[in-house]
């Protein structure tokens, strides 16, 4: 294990690199839960995306940590289902098995723009300043999640009327302000008990601090009732879950996917920017989160810079995480499930101590073992989570001080980038902005030779998605 991992090569244990793994998989366990529950909204059956969500993540995981040797795990990506079931199902009117065969074309031309080293030509032209903002911006959009999920907001419209905001909440007044939530119920207070917990620990520096305080917090909102524990004795459904599978297994290939998603020549446009669109905010997440969270880790190394750098070869660990992360995509279409991708919940396996890909195989295995076990995982509540989410935040804005703030050249795209990922809950629209503000800046200083044209067409086809997203709209 030693020598495959290259444990002490990279300055961890086994002990530290298993306390890491438990620790990303409970950061993201409620994917299993949250996918089948949108996805089952286009018709797909809840049981077939339930096993597909976990079997495209344990195999996602599984490759990161054995193939390139990191400690990140992927899964059917938040946001892009929401893409898959609101805008290309619901609005543009496509069935879901033609949005599987799209997700499929998705992750093979993800492949090909890995294998001819564009996504890494894509890294390479991202200025410093941006990569910093993209790391911080990282920060705050985690923690985001974390303070959303500990149930601390809510919407204000008028003051006689409060929009809770969850999931599946939709802000349609202009007027609407976020504000705090009253602290006076069990789930709240329980996130606010657990964040206490966690920092101490970590100020203590206790190892092992965040999956001792989520574990700590799961087990005091027992008596709050926070934590339901009927729910273990529940069965999982799996036999029938394992025959449901047999719907969305496959069906990308068949007669109503990817056989007539070109059937109708007018369509062919728009399915075509579709898969723009999937292969877009896939391509840009990644990126986001290498970019975020391996730099200043040492997760990936001064060897991949220099591969970086000469752009050549396939034997960093950074153009085997982009192959392994191209590779779920399809993996996980071809089982019945939107993009898998890295997740961004990685960040507090490597907060923990988790340096290579033992921790991703301890995820996957976990993932795998959820399959039986999901009423158990099921009890851990989000206000158990969400403590880690917002601490390793914390850890992640650290890569701010490594920007110019005072240089308003600098400042201006490096700001877009890391608010907006936070504002629109979406690492790839923050790049977005970081990006076309980057050229705007440049432009309008006369300095367009400092626009790599990587960067230059990544700003355009950000753009150009955004319109096309507003033709869609109306």
């Amino acid at each position: 294990m030693e020598k495959f991992f290259k444990l002490k090569e990279n300055g961890t244990t086994v002990s530290t690199e298993i306390v890491a793994g438990f620790t990303t998989f409970f950061a993201m366990v409620y994917i299993i839960f949250v996918n089948p529950a949108m996805l089952s909204q286009t018709g797909m059956q809840y049981g077939a995306v339930f096993l597909a969500t976990i079997i495209s993540a344990a195999i996602g995981t599984l490759i990161m940590g054995l193939f390139a040797n990191v400690p990140y795990a992927q899964a059917p990506g938040m946001g892009l289902n929401a893409l898959f079931t609101f805008t290309v199902v619901f609005a543009l009117g496509f069935s879901w098995q033609q949005a599987l065969a799209m997700v499929f074309i998705c992750g093979i031309i993800n492949i090909l723009i890995t294998v001819t080293k564009i996504r890494k030509s894509i890294i390479k032209s991202i200025p410093h300043s941006v990569q910093n903002a993209i790391g911080g911006g990282i920060g705050i959009f985690i923690a985001y999640v974390g303070v959303k999920n500990a149930g601390w907001l809510k919407f204000t419209s008028d003051p006689g009327k409060n929009i809770v905001l969850d999931s599946g909440t939709v802000i349609s007044d202009s007027s609407a302000v976020p504000a705090l939530v009253d602290f006076n119920t069990a789930a709240v207070i329980l996130a606010v008990i657990g964040l206490v917990i966690t920092i101490t620990l970590l100020v203590m520096n206790v190892k092992g601090a965040i999956l001792i305080g989520i574990v700590a917090t799961t087990i005091i909102g027992i008596p709050m009732r926070v934590v339901d524990l009927s729910a273990i004795g529940a069965t999982a459904g799996i036999r029938e879950s394992f025959a449901q599978l047999g719907t969305t297994f496959g069906a990308a290939f068949g007669k109503e996917g990817v056989q007539s998603l070109f059937s109708d020549p007018t369509k062919i446009p728009l399915v075509l920017i579709t898969i723009f669109s999937f292969s877009l905010s896939d391509t840009f997440d990644t990126i986001g989160t290498f970019i975020g969270t391996g730099r200043r880790t040492g997760i990936f190394s001064a060897e991949d810079e220099k591969a970086l750098e000469e752009n050549s070869g396939f034997k960093s660990k950074m153009d085997k995480a982009l192959f392994a992360d191209a590779i779920a995509t399809s993996v996980g279409a071809v089982l019945g499930t939107s993009n898998t991708t890295t997740y961004v919940e990685s960040a507090a396996g490597i907060a923990a101590g988790g340096r290579t890909g033992l921790t991703s195989v301890v995820t996957a295995l976990l993932f795998l073992a959820s399959m039986f076990l999901a009423p158990i995982a099921g009890i851990v509540p989000a206000a158990a989570t969400a403590p880690a989410l917002i601490v390793v935040g914390i850890m992640m804005a650290a890569s701010f001080k490594d920007i110019k703030w005072d240089d308003f050249e600098e400042a201006v795209p490096a700001f877009f980038a890391a608010v907006f990922m936070a504002f629109t809950y979406n690492i790839s629209y923050g790049i977005a902005f970081g990006f076309i503000f980057f050229c705007i800046v440049k432009i309008f200083k006369g300095k367009i030779k400092d626009i790599h044209p990587i960067l230059g067409v990544s700003a355009i086809l950000f753009a150009i998605n955004f319109i096309v997203l507003a033709l869609i709209a109306k």
